[in-house]
Protein backbone atom coordinates (compact mmCIF):
# COMPACT_ATOMS: atom_id res chain seq x y z
CA UNK A 1 0.00 0.00 0.00
CA UNK A 2 1.00 3.91 -0.97
CA UNK A 3 1.46 5.19 2.37
CA UNK A 4 1.88 8.73 0.98
CA UNK A 5 -1.54 8.25 -0.93
CA UNK A 6 -4.30 10.77 0.74
CA UNK A 7 -6.70 8.98 3.03
CA UNK A 8 -9.50 11.42 2.38
CA UNK A 9 -9.99 12.29 -1.02
CA UNK A 10 -12.81 14.36 -1.02
CA UNK A 11 -14.18 17.32 1.23
CA UNK A 12 -17.27 15.11 1.51
CA UNK A 13 -16.03 12.80 2.90
CA UNK A 14 -17.75 14.02 6.20
CA UNK A 15 -20.45 13.97 8.46
CA UNK A 16 -23.99 15.50 7.40
CA UNK A 17 -24.15 17.50 10.34
CA UNK A 18 -20.66 19.14 9.75
CA UNK A 19 -22.20 21.10 7.17
CA UNK A 20 -25.35 21.99 8.62
CA UNK A 21 -23.47 23.14 11.33
CA UNK A 22 -21.06 25.07 9.63
CA UNK A 23 -23.45 26.58 7.89
CA UNK A 24 -25.68 28.11 10.77
CA UNK A 25 -22.53 29.39 12.20
CA UNK A 26 -21.49 30.77 8.65
CA UNK A 27 -24.37 32.93 8.66
CA UNK A 28 -25.13 33.55 12.64
CA UNK A 29 -21.64 34.10 14.03
CA UNK A 30 -18.86 33.68 11.74
CA UNK A 31 -16.80 35.92 13.66
CA UNK A 32 -16.41 32.62 16.63
CA UNK A 33 -12.78 31.86 17.27
CA UNK A 34 -12.04 28.38 18.64
CA UNK A 35 -9.71 25.55 19.77
CA UNK A 36 -10.64 22.09 19.57
CA UNK A 37 -8.11 19.07 21.13
CA UNK A 38 -7.95 15.34 20.56
CA UNK A 39 -7.92 12.88 22.93
CA UNK A 40 -7.72 8.84 22.54
CA UNK A 41 -10.10 7.96 25.77
CA UNK A 42 -8.31 4.25 25.83
CA UNK A 43 -4.70 5.10 24.73
CA UNK A 44 -3.49 1.96 27.48
CA UNK A 45 -5.29 -0.47 25.18
CA UNK A 46 -3.73 0.51 21.64
CA UNK A 47 -1.43 -2.14 20.02
CA UNK A 48 1.39 0.41 19.65
CA UNK A 49 2.07 4.16 20.61
CA UNK A 50 -0.34 6.40 18.30
CA UNK A 51 2.84 8.50 18.56
CA UNK A 52 4.42 6.31 16.43
CA UNK A 53 2.31 7.64 13.27
CA UNK A 54 3.03 11.37 13.86
CA UNK A 55 4.98 12.00 10.64
CA UNK A 56 2.51 10.01 8.57
CA UNK A 57 -0.36 11.98 10.23
CA UNK A 58 1.39 15.52 8.96
CA UNK A 59 2.12 14.09 5.55
CA UNK A 60 -1.81 13.40 5.83
CA UNK A 61 -2.49 16.80 6.62
CA UNK A 62 -0.69 18.49 4.19
CA UNK A 63 -2.59 16.67 1.54
CA UNK A 64 -6.12 17.26 3.41
CA UNK A 65 -5.26 21.10 3.24
CA UNK A 66 -5.07 21.20 -1.13
CA UNK A 67 -8.43 19.87 -1.53
CA UNK A 68 -11.20 21.80 -2.46
CA UNK A 69 -14.48 21.05 -3.39
CA UNK A 70 -15.47 19.94 -7.22
CA UNK A 71 -18.46 21.34 -9.42
CA UNK A 72 -20.15 17.62 -8.98
CA UNK A 73 -19.94 18.04 -4.88
CA UNK A 74 -21.30 21.36 -4.81
CA UNK A 75 -24.02 20.59 -7.39
CA UNK A 76 -25.56 17.61 -5.14
CA UNK A 77 -24.97 19.90 -1.97
CA UNK A 78 -27.36 22.42 -3.72
CA UNK A 79 -29.88 19.95 -4.23
CA UNK A 80 -30.35 19.63 -0.49
CA UNK A 81 -33.36 21.45 0.40
CA UNK A 82 -31.73 22.99 3.77
CA UNK A 83 -28.48 24.00 2.44
CA UNK A 84 -28.61 27.46 1.00
CA UNK A 85 -27.04 28.87 -1.92
CA UNK A 86 -24.64 31.08 -0.48
CA UNK A 87 -23.24 28.75 1.68
CA UNK A 88 -22.26 26.22 -1.51
CA UNK A 89 -20.96 29.67 -2.96
CA UNK A 90 -18.89 29.44 0.12
CA UNK A 91 -17.67 26.19 0.08
CA UNK A 92 -16.64 26.69 -3.62
CA UNK A 93 -13.92 29.34 -2.10
CA UNK A 94 -13.32 26.53 0.69
CA UNK A 95 -10.03 25.06 1.24
CA UNK A 96 -8.54 23.84 5.01
CA UNK A 97 -5.85 25.72 6.23
CA UNK A 98 -2.58 23.93 7.29
CA UNK A 99 -1.46 26.81 10.13
CA UNK A 100 -4.42 26.19 12.16
CA UNK A 101 -3.88 22.37 12.78
CA UNK A 102 -0.45 21.36 15.12
CA UNK A 103 0.39 17.86 15.86
CA UNK A 104 2.85 16.99 19.03
CA UNK A 105 3.71 14.18 21.41
CA UNK A 106 3.53 15.37 24.52
CA UNK A 107 6.21 14.16 27.79
CA UNK A 108 4.42 10.77 28.01
CA UNK A 109 4.46 10.20 24.52
CA UNK A 110 0.71 10.69 23.56
CA UNK A 111 0.26 12.18 20.39
CA UNK A 112 -1.35 15.34 20.66
CA UNK A 113 -3.48 17.16 18.19
CA UNK A 114 -4.61 20.60 18.41
CA UNK A 115 -7.21 23.20 16.49
CA UNK A 116 -7.44 26.65 17.18
CA UNK A 117 -8.57 29.32 14.44
CA UNK A 118 -12.07 30.64 13.30
CA UNK A 119 -14.50 28.04 14.03
CA UNK A 120 -16.07 28.28 10.04
CA UNK A 121 -12.46 26.70 9.83
CA UNK A 122 -11.40 24.71 12.66
CA UNK A 123 -14.42 22.69 13.04
CA UNK A 124 -14.34 20.96 9.51
CA UNK A 125 -11.15 19.54 10.55
CA UNK A 126 -12.59 16.94 13.02
CA UNK A 127 -14.06 14.08 11.53
CA UNK A 128 -10.98 14.12 8.68
CA UNK A 129 -8.61 13.97 11.40
CA UNK A 130 -10.03 11.40 13.28
CA UNK A 131 -10.53 9.16 10.05
CA UNK A 132 -6.99 9.91 9.08
CA UNK A 133 -5.41 8.87 12.83
CA UNK A 134 -7.78 5.80 12.60
CA UNK A 135 -6.72 4.54 9.21
CA UNK A 136 -3.16 5.14 10.00
CA UNK A 137 -3.29 3.42 13.27
CA UNK A 138 -4.76 -0.22 11.74
CA UNK A 139 -2.65 0.06 8.41
CA UNK A 140 0.28 -1.46 10.85
CA UNK A 141 -1.81 -4.15 12.38
CA UNK A 142 -2.50 -7.30 10.14
CA UNK A 143 -4.62 -6.17 7.81
CA UNK A 144 -6.11 -9.36 6.08
CA UNK A 145 -7.10 -11.09 9.32
CA UNK A 146 -9.07 -8.30 10.64
CA UNK A 147 -10.46 -8.35 6.93
CA UNK A 148 -11.40 -11.60 7.21
CA UNK A 149 -12.67 -11.45 10.70
CA UNK A 150 -14.54 -8.22 9.35
CA UNK A 151 -16.41 -9.75 6.99
CA UNK A 152 -17.79 -12.85 8.78
CA UNK A 153 -19.25 -10.23 11.25
CA UNK A 154 -21.06 -7.98 8.24
CA UNK A 155 -22.32 -11.24 7.03
CA UNK A 156 -23.79 -12.26 10.08
CA UNK A 157 -25.21 -8.59 10.57
CA UNK A 158 -27.11 -8.65 7.11
CA UNK A 159 -28.57 -11.92 8.34
CA UNK A 160 -29.58 -10.22 11.44
CA UNK A 161 -31.17 -7.17 9.78
CA UNK A 162 -33.18 -9.40 6.88
CA UNK A 163 -34.52 -11.37 10.04
CA UNK A 164 -35.60 -8.17 11.94
CA UNK A 165 -37.44 -7.55 8.43
CA UNK A 166 -39.25 -10.29 8.45
CA UNK A 167 -40.40 -9.61 11.79
CA UNK A 168 -41.27 -6.18 10.93
CA UNK A 169 -43.28 -7.24 7.89
CA UNK A 170 -45.78 -9.03 10.72
CA UNK A 171 -45.60 -5.68 12.98
CA UNK A 172 -47.91 -3.35 10.82
CA UNK A 173 -49.27 -1.89 13.62
CA UNK A 174 -45.98 0.25 15.00
CA UNK A 175 -43.41 2.42 13.56
CA UNK A 176 -40.94 0.50 11.98
CA UNK A 177 -37.20 -0.44 12.89
CA UNK A 178 -34.61 1.56 11.18
CA UNK A 179 -30.90 2.21 11.20
CA UNK A 180 -28.23 4.12 10.03
CA UNK A 181 -24.12 4.31 9.52
CA UNK A 182 -23.21 6.99 11.95
CA UNK A 183 -19.49 5.21 12.06
CA UNK A 184 -17.21 7.86 9.65
CA UNK A 185 -14.99 9.31 12.46
CA UNK A 186 -13.76 5.76 14.16
CA UNK A 187 -13.99 3.47 10.51
CA UNK A 188 -11.08 0.57 10.06
CA UNK A 189 -10.37 2.47 6.68
CA UNK A 190 -12.48 4.04 3.76
CA UNK A 191 -12.60 1.29 1.72
CA UNK A 192 -14.04 -0.66 4.70
CA UNK A 193 -17.00 1.88 5.38
CA UNK A 194 -17.58 2.16 1.83
CA UNK A 195 -17.92 -1.72 1.35
CA UNK A 196 -19.65 -1.87 4.99
CA UNK A 197 -22.63 1.04 3.88
CA UNK A 198 -22.87 -0.43 -0.02
CA UNK A 199 -23.74 -3.64 1.35
CA UNK A 200 -26.03 -2.57 3.98
CA UNK A 201 -28.01 -0.94 1.42
CA UNK A 202 -28.45 -3.75 -0.80
CA UNK A 203 -29.29 -6.06 1.05
CA UNK A 204 -31.49 -4.03 3.70
CA UNK A 205 -32.44 -1.49 2.12
CA UNK A 206 -36.21 -1.61 4.46
CA UNK A 207 -34.20 -1.51 7.59
CA UNK A 208 -30.92 0.62 6.28
CA UNK A 209 -31.94 3.76 5.62
CA UNK A 210 -29.34 6.00 4.94
CA UNK A 211 -25.44 7.35 6.20
CA UNK A 212 -24.00 10.44 7.67
CA UNK A 213 -21.36 10.56 5.58
CA UNK A 214 -22.38 12.95 2.51
CA UNK A 215 -19.44 10.88 0.25
CA UNK A 216 -21.00 8.04 0.42
CA UNK A 217 -24.87 9.24 0.51
CA UNK A 218 -23.50 10.86 -2.97
CA UNK A 219 -22.28 7.89 -4.44
CA UNK A 220 -24.94 5.33 -3.11
CA UNK A 221 -27.94 7.54 -3.91
CA UNK A 222 -28.60 6.96 -0.29
CA UNK A 223 -29.99 9.81 2.63
CA UNK A 224 -27.65 11.40 4.16
CA UNK A 225 -28.64 11.67 7.70
CA UNK A 226 -27.47 14.23 10.48
CA UNK A 227 -28.61 17.54 12.38
CA UNK A 228 -26.01 18.82 15.50
CA UNK A 229 -23.37 17.68 17.88
CA UNK A 230 -22.06 18.65 21.18
CA UNK A 231 -19.65 21.56 19.53
CA UNK A 232 -22.75 23.58 18.20
CA UNK A 233 -24.12 23.54 21.73
CA UNK A 234 -21.51 24.49 23.73
CA UNK A 235 -20.17 27.80 21.49
CA UNK A 236 -23.33 29.10 22.96
CA UNK A 237 -21.81 28.71 26.73
CA UNK A 238 -19.46 31.55 24.92
CA UNK A 239 -21.66 34.12 22.81
CA UNK A 240 -23.91 36.54 23.32
CA UNK A 241 -26.23 35.21 25.83
CA UNK A 242 -26.18 34.33 29.07
CA UNK A 243 -25.18 30.94 29.94
CA UNK A 244 -27.92 29.74 31.50
CA UNK A 245 -29.84 30.67 28.59
CA UNK A 246 -26.84 29.17 26.14
CA UNK A 247 -29.13 26.48 25.49
CA UNK A 248 -32.55 27.80 24.33
CA UNK A 249 -30.39 30.19 22.34
CA UNK A 250 -29.05 27.48 20.05
CA UNK A 251 -32.51 25.50 19.39
CA UNK A 252 -33.22 29.18 18.66
CA UNK A 253 -31.02 29.99 16.16
CA UNK A 254 -30.92 26.03 14.73
CA UNK A 255 -35.37 27.04 14.77
CA UNK A 256 -34.44 30.04 12.68
CA UNK A 257 -32.11 28.75 10.39
CA UNK A 258 -33.33 25.59 9.40
CA UNK A 259 -37.52 26.42 9.73
CA UNK A 260 -38.36 22.76 10.18
CA UNK A 261 -35.87 21.04 8.99
CA UNK A 262 -33.35 18.81 10.60
CA UNK A 263 -35.45 18.77 13.84
CA UNK A 264 -33.57 16.32 15.92
CA UNK A 265 -32.41 18.06 19.09
CA UNK A 266 -29.03 16.85 20.92
CA UNK A 267 -30.25 16.81 24.68
CA UNK A 268 -27.04 16.11 26.74
CA UNK A 269 -24.62 19.05 26.43
CA UNK A 270 -25.49 19.82 30.25
CA UNK A 271 -27.39 16.24 30.92
CA UNK A 272 -31.18 15.43 29.74
CA UNK A 273 -32.76 16.94 32.77
CA UNK A 274 -31.00 20.03 32.35
CA UNK A 275 -31.84 19.90 29.11
CA UNK A 276 -35.82 19.15 29.49
CA UNK A 277 -35.88 22.39 31.88
CA UNK A 278 -35.21 24.78 28.73
CA UNK A 279 -37.60 22.56 26.20
CA UNK A 280 -40.07 24.00 26.95
CA UNK A 281 -43.97 23.54 24.67
CA UNK A 282 -42.06 25.90 22.51
CA UNK A 283 -38.97 23.98 21.37
CA UNK A 284 -41.20 20.44 21.50
CA UNK A 285 -43.84 21.45 18.96
CA UNK A 286 -41.34 23.56 16.88
CA UNK A 287 -38.42 19.87 16.75
CA UNK A 288 -39.40 16.46 15.80
CA UNK A 289 -37.53 14.79 18.33
CA UNK A 290 -34.72 14.52 20.24
CA UNK A 291 -30.85 12.54 19.80
CA UNK A 292 -29.60 10.19 22.69
CA UNK A 293 -25.69 10.09 23.01
CA UNK A 294 -25.35 9.49 26.66
CA UNK A 295 -26.49 7.86 29.83
CA UNK A 296 -28.82 4.56 30.10
CA UNK A 297 -30.74 4.84 26.53
CA UNK A 298 -34.09 3.23 29.05
CA UNK A 299 -34.19 6.30 31.33
CA UNK A 300 -32.95 8.96 28.58
CA UNK A 301 -36.26 7.59 26.33
CA UNK A 302 -38.77 7.09 29.38
CA UNK A 303 -37.79 10.73 30.75
CA UNK A 304 -38.43 12.08 26.94
CA UNK A 305 -41.83 10.57 26.56
CA UNK A 306 -42.62 11.54 30.42
CA UNK A 307 -41.97 15.14 29.17
CA UNK A 308 -43.92 15.41 25.88
CA UNK A 309 -46.57 13.79 27.82
CA UNK A 310 -46.70 16.76 30.55
CA UNK A 311 -46.64 19.28 27.51
CA UNK A 312 -49.86 17.57 26.52
CA UNK A 313 -48.43 16.50 22.97
CA UNK A 314 -48.47 12.79 22.02
CA UNK A 315 -45.15 11.36 21.79
CA UNK A 316 -46.25 9.13 19.01
CA UNK A 317 -45.71 12.39 16.85
CA UNK A 318 -41.89 12.66 17.56
CA UNK A 319 -39.08 10.72 17.23
CA UNK A 320 -35.94 9.61 19.47
CA UNK A 321 -32.81 8.83 17.40
CA UNK A 322 -29.95 6.91 19.82
CA UNK A 323 -26.39 6.99 18.94
CA UNK A 324 -24.25 5.95 21.92
CA UNK A 325 -22.33 2.43 21.47
CA UNK A 326 -24.98 0.79 19.69
CA UNK A 327 -25.03 -2.43 18.11
CA UNK A 328 -27.65 -4.12 15.59
CA UNK A 329 -28.80 -6.00 19.04
CA UNK A 330 -29.11 -3.06 21.74
CA UNK A 331 -30.99 -1.28 18.44
CA UNK A 332 -33.38 -3.93 18.56
CA UNK A 333 -34.21 -4.31 22.15
CA UNK A 334 -34.68 -0.26 22.61
CA UNK A 335 -36.85 -0.35 19.82
CA UNK A 336 -39.24 -3.10 20.99
CA UNK A 337 -39.27 -1.08 24.55
CA UNK A 338 -40.23 2.15 23.22
CA UNK A 339 -41.76 1.14 19.59
CA UNK A 340 -45.62 1.59 21.24
CA UNK A 341 -45.02 4.73 22.56
CA UNK A 342 -43.06 6.90 20.01
CA UNK A 343 -40.87 6.03 16.79
CA UNK A 344 -37.55 5.40 17.33
CA UNK A 345 -34.25 5.48 15.01
CA UNK A 346 -31.03 4.77 15.48
CA UNK A 347 -27.20 5.66 14.40
CA UNK A 348 -24.96 3.06 14.97
CA UNK A 349 -21.34 4.39 14.64
CA UNK A 350 -17.99 1.81 15.25
CA UNK A 351 -20.07 -1.09 15.63
CA UNK A 352 -20.64 -1.34 11.72
CA UNK A 353 -17.53 0.47 10.93
CA UNK A 354 -14.59 -0.96 13.05
CA UNK A 355 -16.06 -4.58 13.71
CA UNK A 356 -12.83 -6.18 12.96
CA UNK A 357 -11.45 -8.73 15.91
CA UNK A 358 -8.79 -5.58 17.24
CA UNK A 359 -9.26 -3.07 19.34
CA UNK A 360 -11.54 -0.02 18.61
CA UNK A 361 -9.84 3.16 19.22
CA UNK A 362 -12.04 5.55 21.58
CA UNK A 363 -10.84 8.51 19.88
CA UNK A 364 -12.21 11.86 20.35
CA UNK A 365 -11.65 15.30 19.19
CA UNK A 366 -13.51 18.53 20.83
CA UNK A 367 -13.97 22.32 20.92
CA UNK A 368 -12.88 22.95 24.62
CA UNK A 369 -12.52 26.74 24.22
CA UNK A 370 -14.70 29.52 22.47
CA UNK A 371 -14.47 33.40 21.55
CA UNK A 372 -11.03 32.94 24.70
CA UNK A 373 -13.28 30.90 27.11
CA UNK A 374 -13.66 27.72 28.35
CA UNK A 375 -16.87 25.47 27.44
CA UNK A 376 -17.91 22.25 28.22
CA UNK A 377 -20.11 19.40 27.83
CA UNK A 378 -21.35 17.95 30.93
CA UNK A 379 -22.18 14.42 29.77
CA UNK A 380 -24.43 11.95 31.35
CA UNK A 381 -21.56 8.81 30.98
CA UNK A 382 -19.35 8.73 33.16
CA UNK A 383 -15.83 9.54 31.24
CA UNK A 384 -16.83 11.85 28.27
CA UNK A 385 -16.54 14.99 30.11
CA UNK A 386 -13.46 16.97 28.58
CA UNK A 387 -12.31 20.14 29.67
CA UNK A 388 -9.27 21.72 31.16
CA UNK A 389 -10.91 24.34 33.65
CA UNK A 390 -12.05 22.81 36.79
CA UNK A 391 -13.48 26.01 37.78
CA UNK A 392 -15.66 26.46 34.83
CA UNK A 393 -16.78 23.11 34.81
CA UNK A 394 -17.87 23.59 38.84
CA UNK A 395 -19.73 27.22 37.63
CA UNK A 396 -21.19 25.29 34.28
CA UNK A 397 -22.95 22.54 37.24
CA UNK A 398 -24.48 25.27 39.39
CA UNK A 399 -25.57 27.10 36.69
CA UNK A 400 -27.65 24.38 35.32
CA UNK A 401 -28.50 22.70 38.52
CA UNK A 402 -26.37 19.72 38.39
CA UNK A 403 -25.09 17.47 41.28
CA UNK A 404 -21.12 16.26 40.21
Amino acid sequence: MNQQAPIITSLLDNDLYKFTMLQAMLHHFPQTHSVYRFRCRNNDAAAYPLADIKAELEAQLDLLCELKFTQDELTYLRGLRFIKSDFVDYLELFQLKRRFIKVTVDEEGRLCIDIEGPMIQAMFFEIFVLCIVSELYYRRLDDKKALTIGQKRLDDKVALLQEYAKLQTQDTQNPPFVIADFGTRRRFSKAWHYHVVETLAKSCPSVFRGTSNVYLAKQLDITPIGTMAHEFMQAFQALDVRLRDSQKAALECWVREYRGDLGIALTDVVGMDAFLRDFDLYFAKLFDGLRHDSGNPYEWGDKAIHHYNKLKIDPKTKSLTFSDGLTIEKAWDLHQYFKQRIKTAFGIGTNLTNDMGVTQLNIVLKLVQCNGQPVAKLSDSIGKTMIQDETYLAYLRQVFEITP
